[in-house]
């Protein structure tokens, strides 16, 4: 063979190994990129519904953060965090939820703005969602919507949250709440479904300091029923002994399903 062909072919074996070297070369993640293929059923779903977020249909771009959600992991909502300032309300409603999925540290900062949202809807989601995500860097936050929102859903909601998030630094609004002493507007919480939280995240706090509150709500007959049974069922929860004798009175109500609340919790604490 000629020395010019051997030439020749020592050049194509030269320039076939530099392609092979450059191919394996490539960092792996670029790789990814290049070849579709090679992403999980995971990913190829999150870029699926990535791509719907675009869509100019309210419902559609709904359905897709719901989807997101629905992934329960961080990369998904990360995603679905784009649309917390979207302009429909119903959409913004739906990407609260799916946050509580990122860390406290990602998802507390993206859920504050919007309890200063204009839609009732939006608000009560990301009070709800503040509460899942159980940090106490929310508590002063939800604290000022069950002191200040207008909404009775609201409040609620921020009752409820304050119990997912038990932090006991709420205890005393929560007890100024439940006993008519913070006042909104000049009067005093009336809303029934806001009292019975607040007792019920009073119990789930377990905090000696929320049970002269409780036991005031206990022996006030001017309250509903509802709640005074709230309040009977977080006094056993908390088991302070210094309950037992507004307990003892409750079991002789003419209410059977707080006399038997009452008689429950009376248990409970003697256990």
């Amino acid at each position: 063979m000629s020395s010019c062909r051997l030439k020749r072919y020592s050049s194509y074996a030269v320039a076939a190994l530099i392609a092979c070297l450059a191919w394996f070369a490539i960092p792996r993640s670029v790789a990814a990129v290049q070849t579709p293929e090679t992403l999980t059923p995971s990913q190829r779903e999150i870029q699926k519904q990535q791509d719907r977020l675009g869509s100019s249909s309210d419902e559609d771009r709904r359905d897709a953060v719901m989807l997101l959600a629905a992934m329960h992991l961080p990369e998904a909502s990360r995603v679905a965090a784009r649309t917390l300032t979207d302009g429909s309300a119903k959409v913004r409603a739906v990407a609260a939820k799916a946050v509580v999925y990122l860390p406290p540290g990602e998802s507390v900062p993206l859920l504050l703005p919007l309890l200063q949202d204009r839609d009732e809807f939006v608000r009560r989601e990301a009070v709800y969602a503040l509460g899942l995500t159980h940090s106490r860097t929310a508590t002063a936050a939800v604290v000022d919507r069950l002191l200040n929102d207008k909404e009775d859903g609201v409040r609620a909601a921020a009752a409820v949250a304050l119990a997912d998030i038990a932090d006991e630094t709420s205890v005393v609004t929560l007890s100024t709440v439940l006993t008519g002493q913070a006042k909104r507007k000049g009067k005093p919480e009336r809303n029934d479904f806001v009292l019975r939280a607040a007792a019920t995240a009073l119990g789930h706090i377990r905090s000696p300091a929320g049970v002269p509150a409780l036991v005031t709500t206990l022996r006030n007959e001017k309250l509903s029923s509802d709640v005074r049974r709230e309040a009977a069922t977080a006094l056993g929860t908390i088991g302070d002994p210094t309950a037992i004798d507004a307990l003892n009175e409750a079991v002789n109500s003419p209410d059977p399903y707080l006399s038997r609340i009452a008689f429950e919790s009376l248990k409970k604490i003697s256990r």
